[in-house]
């Protein structure tokens, strides 16, 4: 009978053992158990785009920036002929002597009032006889050869 009471003890260690083991694992959370471990975030490569390009100026707009440079340089020239040497270069980029050259004296809703129509060779002798640049380009208008064939100025 000792055997038996010896191997009964036993049997009951070994369910207890048994029990309290799986109590242990039971008493986990369940979270840990079913999600891996956390896994670090792809390191996104920043990669620099280049600005995108200013947009391209039209025939127009380099042709004002270009008739500007020109008023001025007329205006401001040191010497008859230096001044003379520009209007020449400058009229190169019209269609003729005669492309009219309108000035802007005053605009109330939408309408225009110009000053006497003139010329681009007047216009060019007039910035040299006067030393001075008084308009801005308002508007250009341009022939199919790229030529300036209208001119709109106003007051700075």
């Amino acid at each position: 009978m000792k055997q038996s009471v010896s191997s009964f003890s036993l049997k009951r260690i070994l369910f207890m053992g048994l029990v309290v083991t799986l109590a242990m694992g039971a008493c986990k959370s369940k979270k840990k158990a079913v999600q891996p471990a956390p896994t670090p975030a792809p390191k996104e490569e920043v990669v620099q785009q280049a600005p995108p390009p200013p947009p391209a100026k039209s025939a127009e707009e380099i042709a004002a920036e270009k008739l500007e440079n020109s008023f001025n340089a007329v205006a401001r020239a040191s010497s008859v002929n230096a001044a003379n040497q520009t209007i020449q270069e400058t009229l190169a980029m019209f269609s003729n002597q005669e492309t009219p050259v309108l000035i802007v004296i005053h605009e109330e809703n939408g309408i225009k009032d110009y000053d006497e129509p003139t010329t681009i060779k007047k216009y060019l002798e007039y910035l040299k006889d006067t030393k001075k640049n008084l308009n801005y380009i308002s508007d250009i208008r341009m022939d199919a050869n790229g030529k300036v064939s209208e001119l709109e100025l106003r007051r700075k």
